[in-house]
């Protein structure tokens, strides 16, 4: 799959169409049409800012792959799911050094969070099928 395949599949999970993508990323539609039919790419600041739009890492979007920090393991079950949205739904205001931590700054702390418990989650796994 190409990045301009990748950037469609994406688009179209949000159901946004390229007219609203390319607002978002305040750019001309046109550009954003030519990224997702392979005709130019994006720069690499706009690589980082589409994945952080998307919610997944520059190297789904550049390479594909799907070890991502956002990107949900296909051995997740409906529990594992839930548990993970519950523990991302408490809602207590993230503190550093006492002071309030940004948006941008939890998502980054969210996105750590993710990849720390799927990867968890993955050796409890593993422990359970070794028994």
């Amino acid at each position: 799959m190409t990045i301009g395949e990748r950037l469609t599949q994406l688009r179209n999970k949000k159901n946004l169409t390229q007219d609203q993508m390319s607002d978002a990323l305040n750019v001309k539609r046109a550009r954003y049409n030519a990224w997702e039919n392979n005709i130019s790419k994006p720069d690499i600041d706009m690589i980082r800012k589409l994945a952080a739009y998307h919610k997944v890492t520059t190297d789904y979007l550049l390479l594909g792959e799907v070890n991502s920090d956002n990107v949900i393991p296909e051995w997740a079950t409906s529990k594992d799911k839930r548990d993970f949205k519950k523990m991302l739904e408490e809602d207590s205001e993230i503190m550093f050094d006492g002071v309030p931590i940004t948006e941008d700054d939890k998502e980054k702390i969210i996105r750590v969070m993710e990849a720390m418990f799927w990867d968890a989650k993955k050796k409890n796994k593993r422990k359970s099928i070794d028994k």
